[in-house]
C-alpha cells in the first residue's frame, strides 16, 4: 500500500481538480493507494466536501480534522501517523507540485535501496516576485542552517516506515520539517520537477509565516544565535 498524505488548508476551490488527479493515481497505482487528507483547522468547506465526496472515490481515504489551524509541519506529522505505509507521500492540496511526482516517489522508494527522496524545484511558474524571494529565502536556509538543501528549496517528500517511525518520535514542536528530513540522515535521494503555477485560490504561505519558520529553523539547527550572543557581549 501506499500512503498520501495530503494538509489541506484554504483549499476549497482546488479540491474538484486534485480528486480528480487522485482517482488518475489510483488506476496508474492499480489500487494500492491510501490518502489521508488532514484539514488543518480550514475556515472554508474544505472539510464538508471531503467528508461527501470520499466515499465514492475510487482509493482508499482517511479524514482527519484539526481543532485549529496548526500549521503545515504538524498536519503532516499527523497524516504520516495515521497512514498504513510502509511507503509513503506528502503532496499539496493546491497541485502546484505535480501528482505524478508522488507516483515516482512511490516507486523509486520500492525499487532502489533508499529511505527518504526529496523533491526539489528546477523551475516554478510563479510570479517574479515570489521567485526572487523563494531564492533568497533558501539562500539564507542553506547558508545558516542546512548546506546541503537543495538550491531550489524543498517542498515535498516521500519516505519508507523506517524512516517514518524515527521521524514521528521528534516531537519538538517549534522546529523545521525540511531540517529533520536532512538532519535525520538516512539514504536520500533528490528529485527535481517544475513547479505548477497556481491555478485556484491563494496561498496562505504569508511572509510573517516564512520569517517565523525560517526563524524557528535558526534557532533548532544552527548555532547562529549562540555566536551572535558571545560576539555582541
Amino acid at each position: 500500500m501506499y500512503s498520501l498524505i495530503i494538509p489541506v488548508y484554504k483549499n476549497e476551490e482546488s479540491l474538484p481538480d486534485l480528486l480528480k488527479a487522485l482517482d488518475e493515481m489510483a488506476v496508474n497505482l492499480r489500487g494500492r493507494l491510501e490518502v489521508v487528507f488532514v484539514v488543518d483547522g480550514s475556515p472554508d468547506r474544505c472539510y464538508p466536501l471531503l467528508q461527501e465526496c470520499l466515499p465514492g472515490a475510487s482509493f482508499a481515504s482517511k479524514l482527519l480534522l484539526l481543532s485549529r489551524n496548526f500549521g503545515s509541519f504538524p498536519a503532516i506529522r499527523a497524516g504520516l501517523a495515521a497512514a498504513t505505509g510502509p511507503f509513503f507521500a506528502v503532496m499539496a492540496a493546491d497541485l502546484q507540485e505535480p501528482p505524478e511526482l508522488a507516483e515516482t516517489f512511490f516507486r523509486t522508494l520500492e525499487s532502489e535501496q533508499l529511505d527518504i527522496i526529496i523533491g526539489t524545484r528546477s523551475q516554478r511558474a510563479d510570479p517574479l516576485i515570489s521567485r526572487i524571494a523563494s531564492g533568497l529565502y533558501w539562500k539564507l536556509y542553506r547558508k545558516f542552517i542546512q548546506r546541503d538543501i537543495p538550491p531550489g528549496g524543498v517542498d515535498v517528500f516521500g519516505c519508507n516506515k523506517a524512516f517514518r517511525d524515527l521521524f514521528l518520535t521528534l516531537d519538538e514542536s517549534n522546529t523545521s520539517l525540511v531540517g529533520l528530513l536532512f538532519w535525520l540522515g538516512f539514504r536520500r535521494k533528490t528529485v527535481s520537477y517544475d513547479r505548477r503555477a497556481r491555478e485556484h485560490g491563494k496561498s496562505a504561505w504569508t511572509f510573517q509565516g516564512k520569517l517565523r519558520y525560517l526563524m524557528d529553523s535558526v534557532f533548532a539547527f544552527s548555532d547562529l544565535p549562540i555566536r551572535l550572543l558571545v560576539f555582541l557581549i
